[in-house]
């Protein structure tokens, strides 16, 4: 199997892709002095396509979903450190949401940008379910409900702690999802080592693409909790087998429109 395809006319065996492939792979052929994997290690090659990605003249192509490949530089030129600074600050956590469904295009889109996250060794093992239909996720916030009046009823700290929340739902208030049309889960397998730090990450790329897409995201801390033990949630989510949620999280356009970047504390640094 040819892992990486070199265009020798391109190529100036400058050698940077030897020295940035992670696993040392990549070696130089002696002869024709042009890069090439090892092919005794090559089928433990983590596609991470670093040898393509910093390749100066474009010589070196990953041998790997060859229809995605684009001959365009990225560049970075026109974001300043002062436009994505502020793009950035301006996150906030939407518990108003208008009643309007975003587009299943548009989180498509989303969750287009989001499988580029980084993860452990490459490996990508989050997958999706979107929770599209709004009575769907208030079933799943009266599910998570449950599980803290049972919590409750059998005198555990945590049940005491979030009775608010029942309270407020016997009201007819959602703290749980806020009354979000839609929710976004992530799920790993099972036993994962890193699936867990990969689930966060690449939600966080949702929760940090959302905005320009006019989307408001509120992180689900409380479902999340009751998913992992609570098996009548769990039936309703229908997680594949041997797979356990990540993280969750609440989406929908604003009901109302943010204006100004509140203060937030220092930031605390020691230099070693």
């Amino acid at each position: 199997m040819t892992y990486i395809i070199v265009d020798q006319d391109r190529c100036t065996q400058c050698g940077i892709c030897t020295t940035v492939c992670p696993l040392g792979f990549m070696s130089e052929d002696e002869e024709a002095r042009l890069p090439q994997a090892l092919e005794k290690v090559a089928p433990f090659c983590l596609k991470c396509g670093h040898c393509e990605a910093f390749c100066p003249t474009g010589a070196l192509t990953l041998n790997f979903a060859l229809e995605e490949k684009s001959d365009n530089d990225v560049s970075l030129n026109d974001i300043s450190s002062d436009l994505l600074g502020t793009y950035l600050k301006s996150r906030r956590s939407i518990r108003c949401f208008a009643s309007q469904k975003v587009e299943k295009e548009k989180i498509e889109q989303m969750l287009e940008i989001t499988r580029y996250a980084a993860s452990g060794c490459n490996t990508q093992p989050v997958e999706w379910i979107v929770v599209y239909d709004e009575q769907e996720t208030h079933k799943l916030a009266g599910l998570t409900i449950d599980w803290i009046r049972h919590l409750y009823e059998n005198k555990e700290p945590l049940g005491t702690a979030l009775y608010s929340l029942v309270t407020a739902w016997d009201r007819g208030i959602d703290a749980v999802c806020c009354n979000a049309p839609h929710l976004l889960v992530a799920h790993i397998p099972e036993n994962h080592g890193s699936g867990a730090t990969d689930g966060i990450v690449a939600l966080t790329h949702f929760d940090i693409a959302a905005p320009a897409f006019e989307i408001g995201t509120c992180w689900a801390g409380f479902l999340t909790e009751a998913a992992k033990s609570w098996k009548p949630l769990q039936k309703e989510l229908a997680l594949p087998q041997r797979r356990v949620i990540s993280y969750a999280m609440m989406f929908g356009y604003p009901q109302f429109k943010s204006y100004r970047t509140p203060r937030r504390n220092p930031v605390k640094i020691k230099w070693i």
